[in-house]
């Protein structure tokens, strides 16, 4: 939602090596990508320009996995395996955040946007606001 007020929201991998901090509203907006990746990790998420995520710890635990155009990077942590975070193709100067990865007690409500990443191109030209939701979180 634009213009509401941010809070810090925590988070991090299932055995606690990567820990993050993400200033965003209460109110989430987070994206249920259809692509073959997001469908195989159930990376559902909610996407932050840069300035607003903070690496808190693990700098060193972080692995990353590319593919096809190799502009997203899907980093995991490389003792449990879970990714938390990644940057993601459409926005290439914000990370995307996986919800089921922050701590409770922060979010007050979660709103599900459809993505059809298996036709990604078509997808933004359709939902441009998809590049720009950054602004909105």
């Amino acid at each position: 939602m634009a213009g509401e007020v941010k809070v810090r929201h925590q988070g991090g991998c299932h055995c606690g090596a990567i820990r993050f901090e993400v200033m965003a509203p209460s109110t989430l907006t987070v994206i249920d990508c259809n692509c073959s990746v997001c469908v195989k990790k159930q990376n559902k998420h909610f996407i932050v320009p840069l300035d607003n995520f903070k690496l808190v710890k693990g700098h060193d635990a972080i692995k990353t996995y590319t593919f096809n155009k190799h502009t997203a990077k899907h980093n995991f942590c490389s003792n449990c395996g879970v990714q938390a975070f990644y940057i993601p193709r459409s926005n290439p100067n914000g990370y995307g955040v996986t919800i089921h990865c922050l701590d409770e007690g922060t979010v007050k409500k979660v709103k599900y946007e459809k993505f059809d990443g298996k036709n990604w191109e078509q997808a933004m030209e359709k939902n441009p606001h998809i590049a720009a939701i950054t602004a909105k979180q």
